[in-house]
């Protein structure tokens, strides 16, 4: 396969993954039969969207909140193939209650892929917001009145934040919903790496790569702790509800700062000795991502293939 300047992104779902190309956003899912079904929506941008894409520190918060809210249809399209397999199983089993008459679905409709859409946001916005505040409030609370410098204390804060998300990933990869999820975000990464470096998307050639991708939004979240460190400690508070209030106020400085360092360091993944500058969120994916079964690897090549497929097929209706 030959390498190209594309550069593409996607996200783990349940039992499948999801490829954006630049024409169309793909999931591929894999259902208890062995069947993989695809979840195709096309990639729209508002048309005054699109000049915030291209304003530095804006063109982040834009692109976040803009994948939250795809990523949230897909993502809704997997848990409800994996409902409707689990359901499947457990009427076979005989432990299924009694089915309810509904009408046959034939896709979700443009308000309820809206209503998703918004829901995605929300979503986002609220847990970043919570992630943000609690630690916040945790510090002030042990150490608000122990000294006075700002830095220090941002420092403690951030600590907290990091041991926070430590504990919430550790926690969950426990699960087995979640340590597949895990595995399905190794298997999304290795697909990327392999066509990247130009390499066929065969199952034998993917497993070759690593599970971790300086692009990925792991890295993301930890430098959204470590810009937020920076970023907090040009400013004062004289109570616990000033600091939450700036906080918040400078959430999106936060996001849009550390979208750039993400960029940044990527562009820098190559370069001796600068590399090490995106380790701190390769670190992180060892907890988020997990070896991928070949089955699953399998899955995300073909959302990759079917979604580079119709992309082709756009460029090339757009040709003619």
């Amino acid at each position: 396969m030959p390498q190209s300047n594309s550069i593409y992104g996607g996200q783990a779902v349940i039992e499948g993954v999801m490829f954006a190309g630049k024409h169309v956003n793909v999931t591929a899912v894999r259902r208890k039969n062995e069947e993989i079904v695809f979840y195709e929506v096309p990639r729209t941008t508002m048309k005054w969207l699109k000049p915030l894409k291209k304003i530095p520190l804006v063109r982040g918060v834009v692109g976040i909140l803009e994948s939250s809210a795809k990523g949230s249809q897909h993502l809704n399209f997997s848990v409800e193939a994996y409902a409707e397999d689990e359901l499947e199983e457990e009427k076979a089993n005989g432990t299924a209650p009694a089915p309810v008459e509904k009408p046959k679905k034939s896709g979700l409709s443009l308000t309820a892929i809206f209503g998703i859409a918004v829901a995605g946001i929300i979503s986002f916005v609220i847990g970043k917001a919570v992630f943000t505040l609690v630690p916040a409030m945790v510090e002030q609370l042990l150490f608000g009145q122990a000294f006075e410098n700002i830095i220090l204390h941002n420092l403690i804060e951030g600590l907290i934040k990091i041991i926070f998300l430590l504990i919430y990933l550790y926690a969950i990869s426990l699960t087995p919903i979640v340590k597949r999820l895990f595995q399905y975000h190794g298997a999304e990464h290795k697909v990327i790496s392999a066509y990247e470096a130009g390499m066929e998307l065969t199952i034998k050639n993917v497993q070759r790569f690593n599970t971790l991708h300086y692009r990925c939004g792991s890295s993301f979240i930890v430098f959204s702790v470590l810009v937020g460190i920076v970023v907090y400690s040009f400013f004062t508070w004289d109570s616990m509800w000033e600091r939450i209030y700036l906080r918040l106020l400078l959430l999106p400085v936060v996001l849009g700062v550390s979208y750039e360092v993400l960029r940044f360091t990527n562009s820098l993944r190559e370069v001796p000795v600068l590399r090490y500058l995106g380790y701190p969120g390769l670190w992180l994916q060892k907890l988020t991502t997990k070896e991928p079964t070949d089955d699953q690897v399998a899955v995300s090549i073909a959302s990759f293939n079917r979604m580079r497929e119709i992309d082709r097929q756009v460029e090339q209706s757009q040709a003619s």
